[in-house]
């Protein structure tokens, strides 16, 4: 029997009896970070880390969640479990499952350049590693992040300069933190959608520090914003609350502006290529670093991506899941407010 198997309801232990990052109902749920493909509401019990918890729970309200710090070990019917950061966003998590002395490892999302706001992804020995392919093509290579912040800090000034608002579409959770922990604040001011300044006040508590920002209100007037950074998730571009912006340039910070047809339909005047996720270099590399002989591949590119591993010698495998990587929140982002 393997130590993991893949369910109607997610990826099952059935040796402790607990699920990883399950779709569907369970009694026990391990969650590696908040992003809503990954906790979802309804499970019995949940443990996370306790640096993901926070947004864990102003996502899913009061729910029954344990945590554990990066590191510490829980047994739970003999199979020994520790989370250890996966670099995609604060306080995301892979998770390490041991049983005598067989190790697999669940990745989540991950990404292994530092952006100097998530814990730093570290590479967990193991003889199973289930990977996310989000990005798996060679097409992918990412700049710097150093770079892109640059090309952002640029375009926003360009855009004060002629007295524009500078609109950026980013996830609210993550994504957006990200750009808002690289910017140049002597350009102006910097206001938020409601949904990115509650996921801000969320993560400022808990010690991680971010640039003043102004949550959008309907008191504001637009010679408020001219000159401003307004940062919002997808759902907003495009809808009546960017209407209070007349004179504005809009953007969308996602590793999918690397591709020109994604930029076309975004219909923004400019896309900056800015993933939480692996590129194609990283994901090769952070499978090596593993030193796992069975690899599976879900959500992205996953069938060129597993015949590419095994035609370098790899056990390489496809799972199906439902985690859905940079699309997802683009998705539900309308949903989140309008504030």
């Amino acid at each position: 029997m393997d130590l993991l198997e893949f369910t109607d309801r997610g990826i099952y232990c059935p040796r402790a009896d607990i699920f990883i990052d399950p779709w569907k109902p369970v009694d026990r749920a391990l969650i590696t970070h908040g992003h809503a493909d990954h906790a979802r509401p309804g499970h019995g019990l949940y443990l996370s880390t306790a640096a993901a918890a926070p947004v864990i729970r102003l996502r899913l309200g009061d729910i029954s969640l344990e945590t554990v710090a990066f590191g510490e070990a829980r047994t739970i019917n003999g199979v020994r479990i520790s989370f250890h950061p996966a670099g995609h966003i604060p306080g995301s998590a892979q998770i390490r499952l041991e049983y005598r002395g067989e190790v697999w490892v669940v990745s989540g999302d991950y990404k292994v350049q530092p952006d100097n706001l998530s814990e730093a992804f570290e590479p967990v020995a193991c003889n199973a590693f289930i990977s996310e392919c989000t990005f798996g093509l060679p097409v992918f290579k990412w700049q710097p992040q150093s770079q892109v912040m640059s090309d952002i800090n640029n375009w926003w000034r360009d855009n004060a300069e002629a007295g524009r608002t500078s609109i950026m579409g980013a996830y609210s959770l993550g994504k957006a933190q990200r750009v808002l922990a690289g910017i140049d604040e002597s350009i102006g001011p910097v206001f938020t959608h409601g949904a990115v300044e509650n996921t801000n006040e969320v993560l400022r508590k808990q010690g991680i520090a971010l640039p003043q920002t102004q949550q959008v209100t309907d008191d504001q007037t637009k010679e408020d914003f001219a000159g401003s950074l307004v940062i919002a998730p997808p759902g907003a571009l495009g809808s009546n609350w960017m209407r209070r912006f007349p004179k504005a340039s809009t953007a969308f910070a996602s590793g999918w502006m690397a591709m020109r047809g994604v930029r076309r339909r975004r219909a923004v005047d400019r896309g900056f290529v800015l993933s939480d996720h692996c590129d194609w270099t990283e994901l090769n590399d952070a499978i090596a670093a593993t030193g796992a002989e069975r690899i599976y591949v879900t959500h992205g590119y996953t069938d060129i991506f597993r015949r590419w591993l095994e035609e370098r010698g790899y056990d390489a495998r496809i799972v199906e899941t439902e985690y859905r990587g940079d699309d997802l929140e683009e998705a539900s982002s309308g949903a989140e407010g309008s504030g």
